[in-house]
Formats: structure tokens, sequence, C-alpha cells
């Protein structure tokens, strides 16, 4: 019964409180008739196609007598970032760092499998490669769910410096029934070649549709001194020189 004039616009809120984690769908339909009750006219209803027959209602006439916009909605609940401690990750430059990190994954609705739910998002981007892992549930029954992972970072920049020095892998999963709470346990490699401090956030997402984030901290200390140079005096004011090699690592 909205009276809707030409070219005004109408916005029309939609909410969202999901109560578990896992993916809802629904579709906002909006049906547009004539205030005055005549017909589009349409010349032969017969001849249209079967996207257009969804989209219109024919009167017994021939006409159109109204015309549907159908949006689909996803909602995909998100875990609230708390203000937790991000996991620390240590390495002096130019070494080599292997660090376990367990996340906690609450909520989780076992029972559905439908990557479909996973690949719609947005949180994933789907110019990189993601990873994607099967995690065995059972509590009485038998389920398979299945996650992806990914490493987020604030900026193209900080990408840029962390993304080649970092891999991660997930290599154990475990399931505690009576809280029903999943927690996945990575193992983060680091590998930098210069000092940095640089912040991530592994952003976790299940087949059912639920996301959570958990803050990553990455610093690289200082490296090791290669060598010392003694440069020996022959006298005063006598120049003394002293010659080393450097070697580039990239060309």
């Amino acid at each position: 019964g909205i009276r809707l004039a030409p070219k005004e616009n109408l916005n029309i809120p939609v909410s969202f409180m999901p109560d578990l984690m896992k993916k809802y769908e629904a579709a906002v339909v909006i049906h547009v008739m004539r205030e005055n009750g005549e017909n589009w006219p349409f010349e032969d209803s017969a001849q249209l196609n079967e996207d257009l027959k969804s989209s219109v209602t024919v009167a017994e006439n021939g006409g159109i007598q109204g015309i549907l916009w159908i949006y689909p909605v996803y909602g995909i609940p998100e875990a609230r970032l708390q203000k937790l401690f991000p996991a620390v990750v240590c390495c002096q430059a130019r070494q080599r760092v292997e660090s376990r990190v367990e996340v906690p994954l609450t909520g989780v609705v076992a029972g559905a499998t439908a990557m479909a739910a996973t690949r719609n998002s947005a949180v994933v981007n789907s110019n990189e490669p993601a990873d994607i892992q099967e995690v065995q549930v059972t509590d009485g029954f038998s389920t398979t769910m299945e996650f992806l992972y990914e490493l987020q970072y604030q900026s193209n920049e900080i990408k840029s410096q962390l993304e080649s020095f970092v891999g991660i892998h997930l290599v154990e999963r475990e399931w505690d029934g009576e809280s029903r709470v999943v927690t996945l346990i990575f193992n983060v490699v680091f590998a930098p070649n210069k000092p940095m401090r640089n912040e991530a956030t592994l952003v976790v997402q299940c087949s059912t549709g639920g996301v959570w984030k958990f803050p990553m901290l990455f610093i690289a200390t200082e490296p090791e001194v290669d060598d010392v140079i003694n440069i020996e005096a022959v006298g005063l004011n006598k120049e003394s020189i002293v010659g080393f090699k450097l070697t580039s690592q990239t060309r």
C-alpha cells in the first residue's frame, strides 16, 4: 500500500539478528501495480520467456497486472572481534621460526556442508588462493565440515611486506561435544628478511556461514651482525682502506 511518485526513491530497511553461527537466506520481494488499477498493455503474454514470467503477474485479459523485483539477501553472522590479545609470532630477521596457534570457534552449527555458502561470501578474496580444509566432527553422528581461512592485512603495503614471509597451515582440529567448540590448530611459519612489526587478522569461515576473526602480530627483530670490519691506521693524517664484498639476494 505504499504510493510511489515517478522517479521517487524508496528505502527498504533490512535487519539481521542471527541466533546461530550459520548462513541465513531470504528474499526481499517488491510488487508494483498501477494506482488506478489498470494493467500495462502487452500484446502477447504467451510469448513471455521463463525469466520474465517470474518477474510479472499477468492478468486474465493478457495485460501485465504487476511487476516484481526480487532481491536475494544472505545473512552471514560474524563473531564480534573482542579485545583479544593478538597471537604474537616473533623471529630474528634472516632466521626462521615455526609457531603453533590455536583458535576456538564458538557456536559452530554442525550439519551443512555446502561450500557454496562460503564461496558466495565476500570474506575470502576470490583473487587469492584460499586454503580449504575439512574437519570431521563426531557427536553421536558423523558430519563433515569445511573451513576456509586466510590472513588479511590492514593495507596493501603491509601485505607486500608480510605475504612472502608468512605461511600458515591447518594441522589439527579438535571438537568438544559438550561446549560445541571447534578448535583449529595452525602451524605458522615466519621467515622475515628485515626488521618489521606488522599486524594481520586470521579470518576463518565455516561452510555453514559463520565467520571468526583473530588478531595476529608479527615481529622481526634486528638480525645478527654479518661481520666486523677492522680498519688499521697506517699513520696520522693518512688514509686507510679496507675492501669487502656485498651480495644482493635479488636482481
